[in-house]
């Protein structure tokens, strides 16, 4: 639109595979505070949490390469963005009592607003959206 432009901030942080999710998470977890979602929308923070837990640990496990977390909040929208070295596109499968794993885009699907999965070279990213609930509307 012209006269308007877009304001974003963003933070990245790359996770070799023998930096933890849980450090991940940790690092998450500080930017959310910056952006007031802990205290004004706590569970859509533990929501996205959980969601950078999830694509990190799969980028460890399943491309078995480090992964590269964006986070992006464009004040409509926070992306959070995990790029890795596989190829191979994530699909969500429904639970079942024949595997131990496999729940990860299964959960992300339920958990975030929107989320896509694009090739990129030397990869893969995968990018989940979360948007703020209404104001007294934490319904996640």
């Amino acid at each position: 639109m012209e006269g308007s432009s877009l304001r974003a901030v963003g933070w990245a942080r790359c996770l070799p595979l023998n930096d933890g999710v849980k450090a991940a998470r940790d690092w998450a977890r500080e930017h959310l505070d910056t952006l007031g979602w802990s205290t004004s929308a706590p569970q859509t923070a533990d929501a996205v949490l959980l969601t950078v837990s999830e694509l990190v640990t799969n980028a460890h496990h399943h491309a078995h390469s480090s992964a590269q977390l964006v986070l992006t909040w464009d004040s409509r929208c926070l992306h959070i963005a995990v790029h890795d070295t596989s190829t191979e596109l994530p699909t969500p499968r429904p639970p079942s009592t024949e595997r131990v794993g496999g729940r990860g885009m299964f959960l992300v699907d339920a958990l975030a607003d929107s989320w896509e999965s694009r090739p990129c070279p030397h990869g893969k990213a995968v990018i989940a959206c979360f948007r703020p609930p209404v104001s007294g509307q934490e319904d996640r």
